[in-house]
């Protein structure tokens, strides 16, 4: 029953960046700027600088404004079959599920909602995730929540052109020990129709980084 617990926290967990492998398109992350901007700063740690109205407004405009990035995130819109594999812990003999991907674009095309549903370890599942290309920071972002946990999850990613993948981090909390513990996803872009997304998190009993679930997405007929 623990080793069961275990590999559903885990593909609780690793879910979190799934949206992005049905969401992000061979051409949106072609599209993307590889150079990312550099981090913003707190008002604690940078003097805040004022700016005219006119410059002000011509930001916010195209910081709101879709591109061609979100255009092809809705390509991806639609059903989507997933298979899973997930490892409890280093060693652990792998764990096999089949889950449902729907993606629907919102708000006037600026953000791609997934909603996922399956069934683990004889558990259903259900989780919803938002994926952004946020202009200023130049970065894939994405949330997650699922009926597995109440806090929420958040990864950014860059794109890397020569590999065809979106390298995706960001932190999860784990509620037996009260840590944050570093997640890192590796989604490879096969083609429009076709996408395996793998998933590196803590083993649950020495913390140390392993590959904890890979995915596999092809587009529903």
């Amino acid at each position: 029953m623990k080793q069961s617990l275990l590999a559903l926290l885990v593909t609780a967990a690793a879910f979190t960046a799934c949206n992005n492998a049905g969401t992000a398109t061979t051409t949106a992350a072609q599209t993307a700027d590889t150079t990312a901007a550099a981090p913003a700063k707190t008002n604690s740690e940078k003097k805040w600088i004022a700016v005219d109205s006119a410059t002000e407004m011509k930001a916010w405009m195209t910081y709101a404004t879709p591109g061609d990035i979100h255009k092809a995130l809705a390509r991806a819109d639609g059903n989507w079959n997933v298979q899973t594999t997930t490892w409890a812990a280093i060693g652990a003999p792998p764990s096999t599920a089949k889950a449902k991907m729907v993606n629907k674009m919102m708000l006037g095309g600026r953000y791609q909602m997934s909603n996922f549903s399956g069934n683990f370890m004889g558990m259903p599942f259900e989780g919803v995730s938002v994926t952004a290309y946020d202009n200023a920071k130049k970065k894939f972002i994405n949330t997650w929540i699922d009926n597995m946990g109440t806090g929420l999850t958040k990864m950014e990613g860059t794109w890397d052109s020569t590999a065809k993948t979106i390298t995706y981090t960001g932190t999860m909390l784990n509620p037996a020990n009260n840590i944050e513990c570093d997640l890192k996803e590796v989604l490879t872009l096969v083609d429009d129709n076709n996408q395996v997304m793998e998933m590196w998190g803590p083993d649950p009993k020495t913390g140390q980084q392993f590959k904890s679930m890979e995915m596999k997405f092809t587009r529903a007929k």
